[in-house]
């Protein structure tokens, strides 16, 4: 019998001048048996820090807000088992995102490790942490805007992870730790910015990753003891394939045929430029 997961919304919106006044808010709630959470989080603009959290905590939200504009939500339905947690708008005047300084809200969110995680989180313009390490992540979507975020796996992954896919527009962000992450397919979109994915890790199973970037630049950090195999379809675009031999039309590591485990890239670039680290 399929067991529902558990819905979670967050909504948290900036503002376009400084808040005169910030009212702090948390919500939480304990663990009653639940074994899943499919959470969404959106956070249009501020700062966002997402961790693990207390194991009896199913999850907890601690902000600070501008009271004059917006409205926390906290609702949870215990018939359909589903929350929806955030900060609305007060009225109908939108959000407008003017400068970074002017950007006072701040977000704290924890989700209990005990839990499988299906994670969706959209990022606006937005300063954001997200540590994912020590989490059962069974699959994750990232979307950000005019973002800088890094998104960490700097522990392994507690459970198999089945996809994880992210878009960026105007963004700086950094994914390190994925060789924790557990993550049998990765995807990532980029759309102008610069981008490093950091594969290092314990890995435990081989792992498919799809890159497509179109303006910028993008920094691959490779483990030494994993073999890899990078097919690259580029326009415009430079690359450094240091550590790495051309076979066909693609590059591989010296040890690919022999490793016990293997990463594989499609990588696609436009207008921007690829490096290539290598990490123990």
């Amino acid at each position: 019998m399929r067991q529902a997961g558990l819905i979670t919304t967050l909504v948290l919106c900036g503002t376009a001048a400084e808040a005169q006044t910030l009212r702090p808010f948390t919500t939480f709630r304990q663990m009653h048996g639940e074994t899943r959470l499919q959470a969404r989080l959106e956070y249009a603009a501020g700062s966002l820090h997402l961790a693990p959290g207390q194991p009896t905590e199913l999850y907890r939200m601690d902000l600070s807000y501008d009271e004059d504009r917006f409205v926390p939500v906290s609702d949870f339905d215990p018939a359909t088992g589903s929350v929806v947690l955030g900060l609305r708008a007060a009225g109908d005047g939108g959000v407008r995102v003017v400068s970074r300084n002017q950007l006072r809200q701040v977000a704290t969110v924890a989700i209990s490790p005990r839990v499988d995680l299906a994670l969706d989180l959209t990022l606006g313009a937005a300063d954001a942490t997200v540590e994912l390490g020590g989490l059962r992540v069974s699959s994750l979507e990232l979307k950000t805007g005019a973002s800088r975020a890094v998104i960490g796996f700097s522990r392994p992954n507690a459970t198999r992870c089945s996809r994880a896919t992210f878009s960026a527009g105007a963004a700086e962000i950094s994914v390190l730790g994925l060789g924790n992450s557990r993550c049998d397919e990765i995807e990532f979109e980029g759309g102008m910015g610069r981008v490093t994915l950091d594969f290092s890790g314990a890995w435990r199973s081989s792992a498919h990753v799809e890159v497509r970037m179109a303006v910028g630049g993008l920094t691959l950090r490779l483990p030494r003891q994993v073999g890899v195999r990078i097919a690259m379809d580029k326009f415009l675009s430079s690359f450094e394939p240091a550590g790495l031999v051309r076979r066909g039309d693609a590059f591989v590591s010296s040890n690919y045929d022999r490793a016990a485990r293997r990463l594989d890239l499609e990588l696609t670039t436009a207008v921007g430029g690829v490096s290539v680290e290598w990490v123990d």
